[in-house]
């Protein structure tokens, strides 16, 4: 009886999972978390970015600064969109919402492309690892194609997408002649990562894809803070290399 008690409480603020290859439906509690978790980080990225802009002194800084910045801010600024959405506007056009949620698959690529853009462009790396500036963005462009043309259909694929997007630039970036910072994008990496556990317990944990945004938003703030302290910061802008 208790048990069942407790499940009628969840019931207000989660529902069933979905079925295999369906996307879970949050409930009006679950809506709003999910668009108010990112919807407030919108306007503290964009001053972050404004941030790094104005401490750059090369064009090739500020280049730098410009794409991770749209990067982080996209991020933020198309999961509101589309969990607002999803939340209100549903039923005026089912095309639209999916148009949306397809965006909010894509921009995570670019968004991953362009956290490690920093220090791929601002670092010295040998010619190997030089590459990967480029590959980064051709993975992010494969991931794209991925969910426009398979979206919803193998979520395990595309989490697995997301992973190695995730971890193979780590490979470039792990052997820099310079390895301040390595501290901050490990423990970054961890958060997301254990972040992942709720991404994938909708309609088992309440409220469990807003407390990833919460993940996402503590993850990329440490990875924000490694990039203004060892690549913009003046005490540290001698180490960055001048392409």
């Amino acid at each position: 009886m208790k048990a069942t008690g407790c499940w009628c409480v969840c019931c207000r603020f989660m529902n069933k999972p979905a079925s295999a290859n369906r996307r879970y439906q949050p409930t009006c509690h679950e809506h709003a978390a999910n668009c108010y978790t990112h919807a407030l980080l919108v306007v503290p990225a964009a001053l972050g970015v404004v941030l790094l802009q104005r401490l750059s002194h090369t064009g090739w800084e500020r280049l730098t600064a410009c794409v991770y910045g749209l990067g982080l801010c996209a991020l933020f600024l198309v999961s509101t969109v589309f969990h607002f959405i999803t939340w209100k506007m549903s039923h005026l056009s089912r095309s639209l919402e999916q148009c949306f949620h397809m965006c909010d698959r894509v921009v995570i690529y670019f968004f991953i492309a362009a956290s490690y853009t920093p220090w791929l462009n601002l670092r010295d790396l040998d010619p190997p690892a030089a590459c990967m500036r480029w590959l980064v963005w051709l993975m992010a462009a494969a991931g794209s194609f991925y969910v426009f043309n398979y979206h919803e259909k193998y979520k395990l694929v595309e989490l697995v997408f997301y992973l190695t997007m995730g971890f193979f630039p780590a490979s470039a970036v792990m052997f820099m002649n310079n390895t301040e910072g390595l501290w901050e994008l490990l423990y970054g990496g961890c958060i997301y990562c254990t972040g992942i556990i709720f991404f994938k317990s909708d309609g088992v944990i309440p409220f469990a894809h807003a407390i990833w945004h919460v993940f996402v938003a503590l993850a990329a703030a440490v990875h924000y803070y490694a990039i203004w302290k060892y690549l913009y910061t003046p005490a540290n802008r001698r180490h960055t290399c001048r392409a």
